[in-house]
C-alpha cells in the first residue's frame, strides 16, 4: 500500500538559530527541538536531561489523600488487601509494582488478575466473590476500573472497599469507590493526563512514602516497571512520562529487577543499550504472552520474583508461551485476511468487522493491529467467549474509534479503550447489525485522506550531511514513543552501491549501501524490512527516494551508522 509523506512545516527560523547558537548544536537539530515545542534553552536542556524533580506532587491528583489514609488504617488493623489489575503489560507491571512495594512493609496482602477468558477484562464478579471468600476487605484496582459501577456497588454490598487506580477515559458516572485516582477524571487537576495504569500506581506508593517517609531512592528499583509499562501500552513519552520512561531505562539497563533480568537474558539482548522499541518488541510480547496463552498470573510472579533460579525458570515458561502466540496469531490473521478478500463488500469497506467464535482471545488484538496494518481502516475483530461476542479493535491515526464505537454502545454489553484501540463484548446475534452500523458510523465521519497511510517527515536531507555527530545529538532525543517519535528523514535521488541484497529467513528484507545518485561519497548502509518487493528496481539500477530513521547497529561488539528505511518509492 503506497504511503503519503507529509513533510513537517520547519520551525521559525529566528528561534531555531537563537536555539542553535544557545546550544551550541546544528540548526537542523535545533528545527527538530522547535518541531517538538521546544522553543527555549531551559527546555531544551530539560528535555535532553529530565530530572525526577521534575516529578508532580502525587497529591495534585484527586482523592490521593483518601487513598493513601485508606491503605494506612487497612494496615492498621491488619486488614487482608488484594492488589487486582489487567492481565496485560500494563496491569501485571501495575500489580507487580505495588504488590512488590508493600510486600516490603506489610504481609497481609495477596494480588489477583482475572482470566482473560472466564472473566474479560478489568473487575470480574469472580474476583470479587474470590475476594469475599478469602476475607480480602479492601481491593486496590490498577489498569482498571473507572467504568465498574455495578461491580464496585456489588463489592461494597460484600464488605469489600475499593481504591481504583485508573488511566482510561471515564464514562458520564464513576463508581462510588473509596478513591478513585485517575487524572481523566474532569474533576480532577492533576498537570499530566497522560500516564499508564502503573504510572497511576506509582504515584500512589509515591505518595504513601511522602506520608510515611520512605525515601524516594527506595522507589526507584521501581521505575523499570513503568518504562515497560509507557513502551508497552503506547502512552505519549512527553511530560511527566518522559522522565518516567528516562529513568525506568536506566534502571532496566543498570540493575533490572530479577523478573525482567530474566526475560531480558531468555529475549538473548545481550549486554547492548536497551530502547523503548526492545521493551515493544522483545519484553513487553513476552510479558503479554502468559496472559494470552495460560495466566497473566504468572506474569507478575516473574516480575515479582525474588529468587534468580525461579525467575529464569518462569520466564523460559513464558517464552514458551510467546512462541506458541505467534503461532496462533498468525495463522488467525492469515484466516482473517483470507475473508476479508474472499468478500468483496467487505474488501471495499472503509472499516474491517471479522468474527469466527474458534478464534484465540487471547490474540485478536494482535490480529486487529495486523489487519489495520494491512487494509488500513478502523477495524473490529471478534471471537467468542463465554457465549459473547468479544474483540479488539484499532484505528488509523486521526480517526477516534472510541468515539465511534461508542455510537453503537446501544448493541453492545460493555466496551473500553482509547482513541486508537478498544475493546468491546455484545450479544453474537447483534454481530450483523454492528457490522453495519459501525461501517455507517466510520463511513460518515472518517475523512478520505484518513484512509492513506501517513508517514510525518521531520526534513529532507542529503546523504552526506548524516554523521556520527550529528546522530550523537540526535540519540539524546530517546527515549522515544508517541509525542516523541523517532525523527525522519527523506533523501531523493539515491542508489544503491551494487552490493544491496536480500537477507531475512525468506529473502523478505533488504540489505543496501546507499549513495547519492551522481556522486561518489562514501556508501551509508541501510535496512529495509519487508521491502524485497523493491529489490529487481534497486539491481537494476535506477533511482529511488528513501524515509527513513537515523540508527546506530550494534553487531558483534562493532557500532555502525545505519538508515532503517521507512518506506521506498521508486522513480
Amino acid at each position: 500500500m503506497d504511503k503519503k509523506w507529509v513533510i513537517k512545516e520547519k520551525g521559525d527560523i529566528v528561534i531555531v538559530e537563537q536555539l542553535a547558537k544557545s546550544l551550541e548544536i546544528d540548526n537542523r537539530l535545533a528545527n527538530l527541538l522547535v518541531q517538538r515545542g521546544i522553543h527555549a534553552p531551559d527546555e531544551a536542556r530539560a528535555f535532553f536531561t529530565p530530572d525526577l524533580s521534575g516529578l508532580h506532587d502525587p497529591f495534585l491528583m484527586k482523592d490521593m489523600n483518601k487513598a493513601v489514609d485508606r491503605i494506612s488504617s487497612a494496615i492498621g488493623r491488619n486488614e487482608k488487601i488484594l492488589i487486582y489489575g489487567d492481565y496485560d503489560v500494563d496491569g501485571t507491571t501495575s500489580v507487580a509494582l505495588v504488590y512488590s512495594f508493600l510486600k516490603k512493609i506489610y504481609s497481609n496482602l495477596g494480588f489477583y488478575i482475572p482470566d482473560r477468558y472466564e472473566e474479560g477484562y478489568g473487575i470480574s464478579y469472580k474476583g470479587i466473590d474470590w475476594a469475599v471468600e478469602n476475607n480480602y476487605s479492601l481491593i486496590i484496582a490498577l489498569d482498571c476500573g473507572i467504568k465498574a459501577i455495578e461491580k464496585v456497588d456489588y463489592a461494597t454490598g460484600k464488605g469489600v472497599e475499593f481504591i481504583i487506580c485508573d488511566h482510561h477515559l471515564p464514562g458520564e458516572k464513576i463508581p462510588v469507590a473509596t478513591a478513585i485516582l485517575d487524572p481523566k477524571r474532569v474533576d480532577c487537576n492533576y498537570p499530566y493526563k497522560e500516564l499508564s495504569g502503573c504510572g497511576v500506581g506509582f504515584k500512589l506508593v509515591q505518595a504513601y512514602s511522602i506520608i510515611n517517609d520512605i525515601p524516594f531512592s527506595v522507589l526507584i528499583p521501581y521505575l523499570d516497571l513503568v518504562a515497560v509499562s509507557i513502551a508497552s501500552d503506547i502512552v505519549p513519552v512527553t511530560g511527566e512520562n518522559r522522565i518516567l520512561a528516562y529513568y525506568g531505562l536506566k534502571q532496566l539497563n543498570e540493575n533490572p529487577g530479577i523478573g525482567l533480568k530474566a526475560i531480558i537474558k531468555e529475549a538473548s539482548m545481550g549486554s547492548r543499550q536497551i530502547r523503548i522499541g526492545d521493551i515493544v518488541f522483545k519484553i513487553g510480547p513476552r510479558i503479554n504472552a502468559a496472559g494470552r496463552i495460560e495466566s497473566g498470573e504468572k506474569a507478575v510472579e516473574l516480575l515479582t520474583a525474588e529468587d534468580s533460579s525461579f525467575a529464569f525458570e518462569m520466564s523460559r515458561k513464558i517464552n514458551d508461551f510467546n512462541i506458541e502466540r505467534r503461532k496462533i496469531d498468525q495463522n488467525i490473521t492469515q484466516e482473517a485476511l483470507q475473508m476479508i478478500s474472499s468478500d468483496p463488500k467487505l474488501e471495499n469497506s472503509k472499516s474491517t468487522v471479522v468474527y469466527d467464535p474458534g478464534w484465540h482471545k487471547g490474540v485478536i488484538g494482535i490480529v486487529a493491529s495486523r489487519l489495520t496494518e494491512t487494509y488500513y481502516r478502523p477495524t473490529v475483530v471478534l471471537t467468542e467467549s463465554n457465549g459473547l461476542a468479544t474483540g479488539s479493535a484499532r484505528s488509523v491515526l486521526g480517526f477516534d474509534l472510541y468515539k465511534a464505537i461508542n455510537a453503537c454502545s446501544d448493541l453492545l454489553e460493555n466496551f473500553g479503550g482509547h482513541v486508537y484501540a478498544a475493546g468491546l463484548t455484545m450479544k453474537k446475534e447483534n454481530i450483523p447489525l454492528f457490522i453495519q452500523r459501525f461501517e455507517e458510523v466510520v463511513s460518515n465521519t472518517i475523512l478520505d485522506d484518513q484512509l492513506i497511510p501517513r508517514i510525518e517527515v521531520d526534513a529532507e536531507f542529503n546523504l552526506e550531511e548524516i554523521s556520527e555527530d550529528f546522530y550523537d545529538i540526535l540519540d539524546k532525543f530517546q527515549p522515544f514513543g508517541p509525542g516523541n517519535m523517532p525523527p525522519l528523514f527523506v533523501s531523493r535521488d539515491v542508489n544503491d552501491s551494487g552490493n544491496g541484497r536480500a537477507v531475512g529467513s525468506t529473502g523478505e528484507h533488504l540489505k543496501l549501501e546507499l549513495i547519492k545518485k551522481g556522486e561518489s561519497v562514501k556508501a551509508i548502509p541501510a535496512i529495509a524490512f519487508s521491502m524485497s518487493n523493491h529489490l529487481r528496481h534497486i539491481k537494476e539500477g535506477k533511482h529511488f527516494d528513501v524515509c527513513y530513521s537515523i540508527e546506530m547497529n550494534e553487531f558483534r561488539g562493532e557500532s555502525t551508522l545505519q538508515l532503517n528505511i521507512k518506506d521506498i518509492k521508486e522513480k
